[in-house]
């Protein structure tokens, strides 16, 4: 069986070529690899709030899953990125119950944010960290790494064909992956503004 290596988050960053997009950034505990993530603002948004230790008015949605699942005794122990597909992170939440063990999908951006707040351990898998995993040697450096990483994964959306762009979307929004969906949603939606303007482009 694969070793489970340790992570942390390491912080977030403005993503320069996605827009309304941020990159998670976990860093290995015991190691110098970092694996930028691309998410959405709303859960950039849930990450940092908590980072910064700023509590909102009301309770967003992890902080209300976080009470009501210590209301019914639920703990989650710990959370696993466990695949990566496509550019595509995944994620497993391992909850336990009166000694009883429930495994959960679960989108990556969603699993850190809920996390953070259990105050539980993040894992990946050692072929994760050497398939995704950068290692950033100068400081100064660190946000080009992320973004030549991120464009990287975004390649992997711009090579697709339409028709296999239509079947991506369909999964993502099938594992909820809304993050995903709206990329391949901007990469489908900029080719069609292609294609009307030069309508004469086959």
């Amino acid at each position: 069986m694969e070793s489970k290596v340790k992570l942390r988050v390491m912080g977030l960053t403005f993503s320069q070529t996605q827009t309304g997009s941020y990159a998670l950034v976990l860093a290995e505990e015991s190691g110098k690899k970092r694996i930028p993530i691309m998410i959405g603002a709303f859960e950039a948004q849930a990450i940092a709030l908590f980072l910064e230790e700023l509590k909102p008015p009301r309770p967003l949605t992890h902080d209300l899953f976080l009470s009501f699942s210590r209301a019914y005794g639920v703990e989650l122990q710990e959370v696993m990125i466990n695949k990566l597909e496509e550019g595509i992170f995944y994620s497993e939440l391992v909850f336990v119950h009166d000694d009883e063990i429930t495994r959960i999908d679960s989108r990556t951006s969603d699993a850190v944010a809920l996390a953070l707040r259990f105050k539980c351990p993040i894992y990946t898998s050692e072929s994760i960290i050497e398939k995704a995993g950068i290692i950033l040697e100068d400081k100064a450096d660190d946000e080009k790494d992320i973004e030549d990483k991120l464009d990287e994964d975004a390649d992997s959306i711009e090579l697709k064909s339409l028709s296999e762009l239509e079947e991506l979307l369909a999964q993502a929004i099938a594992n909820e992956d809304y993050e995903t969906a709206s990329q391949i949603r901007d990469e489908m939606k900029r080719r069609q503004e292609d294609k009307n303007s030069f309508p004469d482009q086959k």
